[in-house]
């Protein structure tokens, strides 16, 4: 993307992308501003994650690449914990960095923030308690 279309992208114009953690899903829109704010579900970024350790994960994204302040992002996020959703809208925003500056992917991808976690809940197999617990087995 060039800088003039870059520019381009005004208060209308968004970036969106998608960021998925177990069952979290989020939808991620960043728009060109200048101004920085960010809101999670129509609510306040301190205010969705009152825990420090999960904001600091999703503001090390942008501390990453050092453009926070240019940027108005908004997102819609469901499913899964807490701590689920912080990483799922941490890939989410660095996906739509991505797709705003590609040549950002290189700092992006060093810090090992577009890695997709795909680790997942594993389904409860029958006669077991749960997805690997099996009962005491006795002898007699």
């Amino acid at each position: 993307m060039t800088t003039a279309e870059k520019q381009k992208i005004s208060a209308t114009h968004y970036i969106e992308s998608v960021g998925r953690r177990k069952n979290a899903i989020a939808r991620v829109r960043i728009f060109s501003a200048s101004k920085y704010s960010f809101e999670i579900n129509d609510r306040e970024f301190e205010d969705y994650f009152p825990v420090n350790e999960l904001r600091k994960g999703i503001r090390e994204v942008f501390e990453s690449v050092d453009i926070s302040d240019k940027f108005k992002v908004t997102v819609l996020v469901k499913g899964g914990g807490i701590s689920a959703q912080a990483d799922a809208v941490a890939l989410g925003i660095a996906r739509a960095l991505e797709k705003f500056d590609p040549e950002l992917r290189g700092a992006l991808k060093k810090e090992g923030l577009l890695k997709r976690d795909a680790r997942v809940k594993e389904r409860k197999k029958p006669g077991l308690k749960k997805a690997r617990k099996a009962s005491q087995w006795s002898k007699r």
